[in-house]
């Protein structure tokens, strides 16, 4: 354990990721108050829409009021979603947007299925989009999906992951993420791929995007600080998952993430209590109980508390 860092960035998904798989349509009025139920936990990181056709994802309609609306950045990174130039010109016009991501997926069959697109063309699309981005004065981060696996294809060639992620660091991605898209991903795999991509890129580039399809997120996410990641994206509640992979849901809870953090004396500049806070939000804002363990204990640990509270009134 002496070789963990001292400190990790918690990227949060939740706004984006998260909602996008809702089945309730989210009012923007109701996906701001999570923004600032967010930002009162100590989150810096934030990634707020996707600026996509409402005809693939309806949830993120909205993405222009909601950019608008967004508080002032300072201190404070709002991403979002850009899946060609036309986005990143709507990105563009919200100062708040201070990181555009561009996304596409390590398996042919997964990328022509969520973006309509070979892996050579979106490549040679970002080619246009990423400079753009980074002369406009924009961070980019780079989402490749399935790189442990895909839900058509199966295992995916971790080399052709790499060589992926490589090219959109020459591009000028400041930071790719790594996505276990259907969270088939186990720990000696995750230590593997690690090492694997770390011969090749620094740390500082890579960030893992964990699912907790099958209860390894956070076991997986070890394994990558013991490697030297420490960027690593997650979701308020454990909302979201991948609507064009099977099976995919569950993203890796925030709460979760950050109590393991802790619990190893990583810091993280949250806190744990407000975090959950947020995620009582995020519970009324998606109608239904959420996955998050963490959260989960958190809520039923407040309501004893609040009944001894009221008996010890009564008494």
């Amino acid at each position: 354990m002496s070789s963990l860092p001292s400190r990790a960035t918690v990227y949060e998904v939740g706004l984006r990721d998260g909602l996008q798989n809702e089945a309730r349509l989210v009012p923007t009025s109701e996906k701001l108050a999570l923004v600032h139920a967010l930002l009162g936990t100590g989150l810096r990181r934030l990634e707020a829409t996707s600026f996509v056709s409402p005809k693939w994802i309806p949830q993120l309609g909205d993405a222009d009021e909601l950019a608008r609306e967004l508080p002032p950045s300072s201190g404070v990174d709002f991403g979002a979603l850009v899946p060609n130039v036309r986005g990143l010109k709507r990105a563009l016009r919200y100062p708040q947007i201070t990181t555009v991501a561009v996304f596409l997926s390590a398996s042919e069959t997964h990328n022509r299925h969520n973006v309509n697109r070979s892996i050579a063309e979106s490549l040679k699309g970002f080619a246009e989009v990423i400079p753009a981005a980074r002369a406009a004065g924009r961070d980019v981060r780079a989402y490749v999906s399935t790189v442990w696996g895909c839900p058509f294809e199966g295992q995916v060639d971790p080399k052709k992951a790499l060589d992926i992620a490589v090219e959109l660091h020459r591009l000028g991605a400041t930071q790719i993420s790594l996505g276990d898209t259907i969270g088939i991903g186990n720990p000696g795999q995750i230590a593997r791929l690690c090492e694997l991509f770390l011969e090749r890129l620094p740390a500082g580039a890579l960030a893992l995007h964990l699912h907790d399809t099958r209860g390894t997120a956070l076991a997986n996410a070890l394994m990558g600080l013991m490697a030297g990641i420490t960027t690593f994206d997650a979701s308020v509640g454990g909302m979201g998952g991948c609507p064009y992979a099977p099976g995919a849901s569950g993203n890796l809870a925030t709460e979760d993430l950050v109590y393991m953090l802790h619990g190893l004396d990583i810091e993280t500049g949250i806190d744990l209590s407000k975090l959950v806070d947020a995620g009582l939000v995020a519970r009324r804002v998606a109608g239904r109980d959420l996955p998050g363990r963490y959260l989960t204990a958190a809520v039923a640990e407040r309501r004893v508390a609040r009944a001894k509270a009221e008996a010890n009134r009564g008494a």
